[in-house]
C-alpha cells in the first residue's frame, strides 16, 4: 500500500501537465532508443529468398546462401539490386530507417549531405546518416546520465549520511575532504586520465561520478542532521538497531525529498557535460555516436544548416524536458504545499 503522503506527492506532480507529460515523452523516447538496431539498422528483419526466410537482423548469414560466392555477411542493400534477386517470390523488409550508426550512405555529391527522401535530416560529414546518429546519440546520452544518476545517489547518501549521523571529527573532516576535493579541476582530471587511459563510457561515467556527488551529498547531510534526534531514530536507537539499518530503514526513507527533487537536474547536468566532452574531443571515443560531436561537425560546417539545427534542438529539447520534469517533482515535493 502506497504510504498516503507519497500519494499525495504523486497527485501534486500528476496535476502539473507539463513536467508529467514531459516524463512521459522522456520515457516513451528512451524505452524507444533501447531498440535502436531494430529501427536503424542495414540488415533487414526477414528475407525470403528462393523459397526460404531468413532473419539477418537477429542472426548472421553467410552470403553464400544467396547465391554469392564469399564467406562474409552479404550486404543486403547490394542483394536487393541484383538481378538474381529480382526474380519473383524473393523479397525482403528492411527497418524504417534503414542505415546503421556508422554506415556511409553511397551519395553522388561529397558529405554533407542535405535532407532527402533517403536521408530524412541528411548525413554527417562523413556520410553517416544524421536521424540514426542522433537516435544512437540519444540512447548512449541517456544510459550514460542514468547510470551516473544511480552512482552519485548512492555515493552522495553514503557520504552525506555518515557524516551527518556520526557527526563529530568524522563530520568535520568529512566536510574538509569535501572542499579539497571539490576545488580539483574536473577538465584536468579527464584530459590526463584520458592520456593514460583509452577513452570509454565507464572511464567518463567513473570521472563524473567523482566530482558530482558533492553537492548533494551536502543537502543529505543537512537532512540527516535534522533526521537523527527524531524519535523513532532514537528509539532504533535504543533497541540496539546497527547503524547501516538505522540508515538505510529509518533515516534513508525521510531524507528522500532532496534526492528525488534533484535527480532530474543530475541527469540533465550528465546530458550536457557528456554533450561538451564530446564536443571538445574528450568524451566517448570514435565512431561512437554522440550529439557533442555532431554539434562539433556542425561547428565546422556552418553552411550545412542541418547539421547545426538538428543536434542542438535534440539537446536543447531533451535538457528542457528534464527541466520541467525537475520542476514539477520539486512542486511535488514541496512541504509548503
Amino acid at each position: 500500500m502506497i504510504d498516503p503522503l507519497l500519494q499525495k506527492q504523486l497527485n501534486r506532480f500528476k496535476r502539473n501537465r507539463r513536467g508529467y507529460w514531459s516524463f512521459l515523452l522522456l520515457t516513451l523516447l528512451f524505452v524507444l532508443s533501447l531498440f535502436s538496431e531494430g529501427i536503424c539498422n542495414n540488415h533487414p528483419y526477414i528475407v525470403h529468398y528462393e523459397g526460404k526466410t531468413f532473419f539477418p537482423l537477429f542472426k548472421f548469414y553467410p552470403a553464400t546462401n544467396f547465391g554469392i560466392d564469399q564467406p562474409t555477411e552479404a550486404d543486403y542493400k547490394e542483394l536487393k539490386r541484383s538481378e538474381s534477386f529480382g526474380k519473383p517470390g524473393n523479397w525482403m523488409i528492411f527497418p524504417p530507417i534503414p542505415f546503421s550508426s556508422n554506415e556511409s550512405t553511397q551519395a553522388l555529391t561529397p558529405p554533407p549531405n542535405s535532407p532527402s527522401r533517403t536521408n530524412y535530416l541528411g548525413t554527417d560529414d562523413t556520410g553517416r546518416d544524421l536521424l540514426t546518429r542522433l537516435i544512437y546519440g540519444f540512447r548512449n546520452s541517456m544510459i550514460f546520465a542514468l547510470i551516473s544518476w544511480v552512482f552519485i545517489v548512492m555515493l552522495a547518501y553514503l557520504t552525506g549520511a555518515v557524516q551527518g549521523f556520526l557527526g563529530g571529527k568524522i563530520d568535520f573532516f568529512g566536510q574538509r575532504a569535501t572542499e579539497i576535493w571539490s576545488a580539483l579541476p574536473v577538465l584536468y582530471v579527464i584530459i590526463f586520465l584520458i592520456s593514460i587511459f583509452p577513452a570509454s563510457l565507464w572511464l567518463l561515467t567513473l570521472v563524473w561520478v567523482a566530482f558530482s556527488w558533492l553537492g548533494l551529498s551536502s543537502y543529505v547531510r543537512v537532512e540527516v542532521l535534522r533526521t537523527r534526534r527524531t524519535d523513532f531514530v532514537v528509539a532504533a536507537s535504543a533497541m540496539g538497531a546497527s547503524t547501516p539499518r538505522i540508515l538505510l530503514r529509518h533515516i534513508l526513507p525521510n531524507t528522500l525529498t532532496p534526492i528525488i527533487t534533484f535527480s532530474p537536474f543530475i541527469i540533465s547536468a550528465s546530458i550536457g557535460s557528456l554533450a561538451a566532452l564530446d564536443y571538445l574531443g574528450l568524451g566517448l571515443p570514435p565512431p561512437t555516436a554522440s550529439w557533442g560531436d555532431l554539434l562539433r561537425q556542425g561547428k565546422e560546417n556552418l553552411s550545412s544548416w542541418w547539421l547545426v539545427m538538428y543536434p542542438f534542438l535534440s539537446l536543447f529539447g531533451t535538457l528542457l524536458l528534464l527541466n520541467f520534469i525537475g520542476e514539477a517533482v520539486r512542486s511535488a515535493f514541496d512541504a509548503r504545499e
